[in-house]
């Protein structure tokens, strides 16, 4: 049986309905981080924003479906910084763009812990879990048409195989260097020779040896 899929009630169309959305989200990840996922209770979300319990589930059914969207909120800058990188493709010096997306992937993880308390949030259900899987498949769906340029002769099939990968190992990996004890900057130099050797172990000889 298919887990479902997790997503709010309704998203706002009229801007006083969108900042109390935002307001309600931004409240829900302070609390989060705060007291973490076991404690985290609608009710209190809605205390601190200063709204009635009704408003808060106007939008959401419930703490889970918060956190996925706290998590699709978290995907928005990875895509958009990606973006910016693959309009500068194809390029022979596509390490430099890699290294640049890792730094600022990194840089969202270790200035926001909150993205880690999410990504641990969204381990904690079936549901959570395959909401997750969909947010990150359509993450990877813009890294594989990235991977157009570098890998032409890779079957599609193959480059959205590449790109989940890639996906799954980068946010581990992120989640990882932010651990407590863990040391970050070594953590993020491992996670950029994972990619990048994985990468150029995918590219044809030819393309290697450019």
């Amino acid at each position: 049986m298919t887990a479902q899929i997790l997503e709010p009630r309704r998203r706002p169309t009229q801007e006083r309905s969108r900042v109390k959305f935002d307001h309600l989200l931004q409240v829900s990840r302070e609390l989060l981080l705060e007291v973490g996922f076991e404690s985290f209770t609608c009710e209190e979300v809605a205390h601190r924003a200063g709204l009635p319990i009704g408003t808060l589930y106007q939008f959401f059914q419930n703490k889970y479906v918060i956190v996925c969207e706290l998590d699709r909120q978290n995907a928005v800058a990875v895509r958009e910084e990606l973006a910016k990188l693959t309009a500068e493709l194809p390029t022979l010096d596509w390490l430099r763009l890699l290294n640049r997306l890792v730094d600022h992937m990194a840089r969202l993880w270790l200035e926001d812990p909150s993205r880690r308390a999410v990504w641990m949030a969204m381990q904690s259900t079936p549901a959570t879990r395959a909401t997750a899987a969909v947010i990150e498949r359509e993450l990877a769906t813009d890294v594989a048409y990235a991977l157009g340029p570098l890998t032409p002769g890779t079957p599609r099939e193959r480059r959205t195989i590449m790109a989940e990968v890639l996906v799954y190992v980068a946010y581990s990996m992120l989640n990882f260097s932010v651990r407590d004890g863990q040391e970050h900057t070594e953590a993020i130099i491992e996670l950029k020779r994972l990619l990048s050797a994985y990468l150029l172990a995918s590219q044809p000889k030819t393309s290697q040896n450019a």
